[in-house]
Formats: structure tokens, sequence, C-alpha cells
């Protein structure tokens, strides 16, 4: 069985939102058109507390996009984003959920932050994403949604450690940047990642 895994599309991440992918709004009709070729459809949620030290201004005299460690993991500091219960944190207003079967919420402990949908970054703990996939029936996952370059990236990794068959719809994502996505890109496909554009799917 084949599940789309559609990756934090929420306001935070578009455009105007705190934290935004440039173009990132251009992939919803693309993935809202995915979503009936799929017998499951799951979605995720950045869902960081007030404070979450994954921000920059947890951090007195830190800017955003400067990196430190955080508790023995290296740590990019974001500008505040994706708060709990926030409008920023909301699934986006154009994204056709009636198809989304579950959603699993990431990044909610404070002091660790979480770009994968199945672990946290330090793979402390899991949102428990895996089993539920494997309950489902899922053999592969087809991943889209935001940020290709961070979250769609670390979610595929541990999708393929995972055991799933994991492909990538390279045109239902958007990166933060260029080179940082075309070196995930790469890695991905020498893990055995299926790198594609959605066209044959819609066929």
């Amino acid at each position: 069985m084949k599940a789309l895994l559609l990756i934090d599309i929420q306001n935070d991440f578009l455009p105007g939102g705190r934290l935004a992918v440039p173009e990132g709004d251009a992939i919803i009709p693309l993935v809202n058109e995915l979503q009936p070729q799929f017998e499951l459809v799951v979605a995720t949620q950045d869902w960081h507390p007030a404070g979450h030290e994954s921000f920059a201004s947890s951090h007195a005299g830190r800017q955003p996009f400067e990196q430190i460690d955080l508790h023995g993991l290296s740590q990019v500091l974001w500008p505040d984003h994706c708060t709990q219960a926030g409008p920023g944190a909301e699934l986006a207003p154009a994204l056709r959920t009636e198809r989304i079967e579950a959603i699993f919420r990431k990044g909610t402990s404070v002091e660790i932050d979480s770009y994968s949908a199945f672990f946290d970054n330090g793979h402390r703990k899991s949102t428990g994403l895996a089993d539920y996939l494997r309950g489902r029936g899922v053999t592969e996952v087809f991943v889209a949604g935001l940020a290709a370059d961070y979250c769609v990236y670390y979610s595929a990794l541990d999708a393929l450690e995972a055991g799933f068959q994991t492909i990538v719809l390279t045109d239902a994502t958007r990166a933060i940047s260029a080179d940082g996505w075309a070196a995930a890109q790469a890695d991905l496909r020498a893990r055995g990642a299926t790198l594609v554009e959605s066209t044959d799917l819609l066929a």
C-alpha cells in the first residue's frame, strides 16, 4: 500500500509566514491534486511550545540562522514559528484536508527540534508514525511538503531507515536553500530513495 506524507504545509512556512519557504504556496494545488491517487494521506505539523530552544529568541544575543550546540546536537536557530495552537501552526487554508486520515505533530519537546516526521533530531523519541504506517499495511511512502532541505529531507531519510520504499516528489516541495536541496537530493539517491516529479502519478 502507498501513502502520501504531507510534511508541514503550514502558514508559517508559506509566503508571509515567520519562516517562509520561497514559493512554498506553489505546491498546494499539486498536493491537492495528488491526494486522490493514494489510499492513505497523512500530514505532519511542526508544533512547538512557546520558548522552544530552537528559537533564536530563546538565546540572548543570538540571531536567526546562527548555529549552536544544543544538548549535544548541532542546531540552527530559527525565528519563532509554528507555536502550538497559534495561527502560524495551522495547516494552510488552501490545503484540502478531507482525505487526511491522521496528523502527526512534532517538535513538541522544548529541548529538542524535530525535522523528521518520524523522530526528533536526536532519534531519542519516536512520533509513532512508522508503527502507524506499518499497521495500515503501508510499504511505500511518497513525500511532499516543506521545506525540501530540512523536514522533507529528514523525513525521507527516516522513512528509508524504517524500511519503507521512499519516493520524494520533487515538484511538490520547495527548499529554503537551493544548495542545501541539491546536497540533500544527492544524499537521498545514494541511500536508495527515488526522486521523481509527480507527472507520472497524475497521468
